[in-house]
């Protein structure tokens, strides 16, 4: 494993991340949510899916609302070459060999259970999951490796 500031030396001053899974409507969205959330302007977001939903999942619209953040307005979106072409980090969440790999990036499969289906309760730890990993990413990612 890499020490952070390894890392950091893949991405650029201000990295893009694309967070992938299958229907972009729930972890993925989720995981946006969060990193521009704590993130801020020093990071560049992108998600998408290999096979996205029509709309996001309403149950975790609704567990990001609890942390106050609003993920409503966003829409699925279809995985394309260019979007990881692009990216300094492409996290996947479960889509397989779908994305595309491009040398000198930085490539994480973040093991997740898919809230699709899933109750609030069910989505709630699944969410906590991610901002802890989000977090830990923003330590690795940026130069003074803080949240906003």
């Amino acid at each position: 494993m890499l020490s952070p500031e390894r890392k950091r030396d893949h991405v650029s001053e201000k990295p893009t991340v694309l967070f992938v899974c299958v229907h972009n409507a729930g972890r993925s969205q989720m995981a946006a949510g969060y990193l521009r959330a704590l993130g801020g302007d020093r990071v560049e977001v992108l998600s998408a899916g290999s096979a996205p939903k029509d709309e996001i999942n309403p149950v975790a619209v609704a567990a990001m609302a609890e942390e106050g953040i609003d993920i409503a307005g966003n829409s699925p979106k279809v995985l394309t070459v260019e979007a990881v072409r692009e990216s300094d980090v492409v996290i996947t969440m479960g889509c397989g060999d779908a994305c595309p790999i491009f040398p000198g990036k930085r490539y994480e499969d973040w093991e997740l259970d898919d809230p699709a289906g899933q109750g609030i309760d069910a989505v709630r730890p699944i969410r906590d999951d991610i901002r802890r990993r989000i977090e830990t990413l923003l330590t690795e990612i940026l130069p003074d490796g803080r949240a906003a």
